[in-house]
C-alpha cells in the first residue's frame, strides 16, 4: 500500500505511544519488520515548541522513510501552521491524532475529544491537508461513546478533504483500553471509504493480526502494547501473512546485540540524565513479563548510570539465554491496560 508517493513494504505498522515509542524504539520496530513507525503525538501550539520534549520528538535523524509526525490539537489554523513547520523539519507525512483518550489531552478539547464536534473535525481536516505539502493521515476512534459512534462519517469527511490514509482504534474513548476493540466499526470504516484503513487495537499475536485483517477487509494492522513487550512481533506478523506459517520466537542471544544498540541509541538520543531516567521505563515495558524480570527490573532501576545499566541489561540476557534459547514470560505475552498519553 502508499501513502501518497510513499511505497510501504508491508502490513504491520507500529502506532505512536507518546512518551514511549521514541526514535530509537522506532528504529528498532522498522530493524525487526515495522513497514512504518508514526512519530510521537507533538502539541501544535508553538508555544510547546520550545520545550526540550518537544524539539527531542521533532528531530528528524536517520529515521527510515517515510517520517511521519504526529500533530495533537484543537485550533485548525494551529495543526496547519504545524503541518508546515513539521516538513521544513523534514517530515514527510503529517498524521493527526484524533484518537488519544488521554484526560489531559481531551481536557483541552484534542485527541478523540475531537470527534464530539464534527464541524471542527471537517475545519481542521481541510486546513491541514491545505497547508500540508506532504501527506496527511488520520488516526482516529470510533467515537466518543457507545451511543456516539461515529467513525464512518469522520471517514468519509477526512477523504473528502484529502487524507490518505485512515488508522482506527476499535474502541470509542469512553472505552479508554478496557474491554475488547470492536473490528465490526473498523470493517465498516473500510467498506466506506476508498483511502487505506489500517486496524489497531488488541492485536498481539501473528494470528490475530491475521484474522483482524481478514474480518475487517482493512489494508494494514497497527500495533501498540504488545510492541513494547516485544518489538519483534512486527516481524512475525510479516511472515505469517506472506508465507502462511507461525514463526518462531527468536532466540535471545539473536536479539542481544539489537536490544543493546537500542539502549545505546536511547542514551545518545536523550542524553546521560535523561537517558538514565526513560531507560528504566523502556526496560520494564521489555522486561517485566520475563522469568526473572521483575528482579531484574527492580535493579536496573535503581542503577543512576548509563555504563552501569547496560551492563545489567547484558548480564540479564545472558543470563536468561542461559535458562532457555528463548524469553520466558511469566504469564503470558499480552499487554495490560497501561494508559499513556497518545497510546493508542
Amino acid at each position: 500500500m502508499n501513502i501518497g508517493s510513499h511505497e510501504l513494504a508491508g502490513r504491520a505498522f507500529a502506532a505512536p505511544m507518546a512518551g514511549l515509542t521514541d526514535a530509537p524504539f522506532r528504529r528498532l520496530c522498522r530493524r525487526l519488520g515495522a513497514a512504518y513507525a508514526v512519530g510521537e503525538m507533538t502539541g501544535s501550539d508553538p508555544r510547546l515548541q520550545a520545550s526540550a520534549k518537544t524539539r527531542r520528538r521533532l528531530r528528524i535523524d536517520s529515521d527510515e522513510p517515510p517520517v511521519a509526525v504526529q500533530l495533537a490539537g484543537a485550533d485548525a489554523g494551529m495543526l496547519a501552521e504545524a503541518a508546515r513547520r513539521c516538513a521544513d523539519l523534514g517530515a514527510q507525512v503529517i498524521d493527526i491524532n484524533m484518537g488519544c483518550p488521554a484526560k489531559k489531552v481531551c481536557a483541552v478539547a484534542s485527541g478523540s475529544a475531537l470527534l464530539r464536534d464534527e464541524p471542527l473535525v471537517g475545519r481542521i481536516l481541510d486546513a491541514v491537508v491545505a497547508a500540508s505539502p506532504v501527506p496527511v493521515t488520520l488516526k482516529m476512534r470510533t467515537g466518543w461513546d457507545r451511543s456516539q459512534r461515529n467513525a464512518v462519517r469522520v471517514a468519509r469527511m477526512a477523504e473528502a478533504a484529502g487524507v490518505r490514509m485512515l488508522a482506527v482504534h476499535g474502541r470509542t474513548r469512553a472505552c479508554g483500553f478496557g474491554g475488547s476493540a470492536e473490528y465490526e466499526t473498523i470493517g465498516q470504516v473500510r467498506a466506506s471509504v476508498r483511502i487505506p484503513v489500517v486496524a489497531n487495537g488488541d492485536i498481539d499475536s501473528p494470528g490475530k493480526a491475521r484474522d483482524v485483517l481478514a474480518s475487517t477487509g482493512a489494508d494494514a494492522v497497527m500495533v501498540g502494547r504488545a510492541a513494547l513487550e516485544r518489538p519483534w512481533i512486527f516481524g512475525q506478523i510479516e511472515h505469517l501473512l506472506r508465507h502462511g506459517t507461525t514463526p518462531a520466537e527468536p532466540g535471545i542471544l539473536s536479539l542481544r546485540p539489537m536490544l543493546l544498540d537500542l539502549f545505546d541509541d536511547h542514551y545518545r538520543h536523550y542524553g546521560e540524565d535523561a537517558g538514565v531516567r526513560t531507560a528504566r521505563k523502556r526496560v520494564h515495558w521489555l522486561m517485566r513479563r520475563v522469568e526473572g524480570g521483575e528482579g531484574f527490573c527492580a535493579e536496573f532501576h535503581a542503577l543512576e548510570d548509563s555504563a552501569s545499566q547496560r551492563e545489567r541489561l547484558d548480564a540479564f540476557l545472558l543470563e536468561s539465554a542461559g535458562r532457555s534459547p528463548t524469553f520466558r514470560y511469566r504469564d503470558g505475552a499480552g499487554c495490560e491496560n497501561e494508559e499513556g498519553c497518545g497510546q493508542q
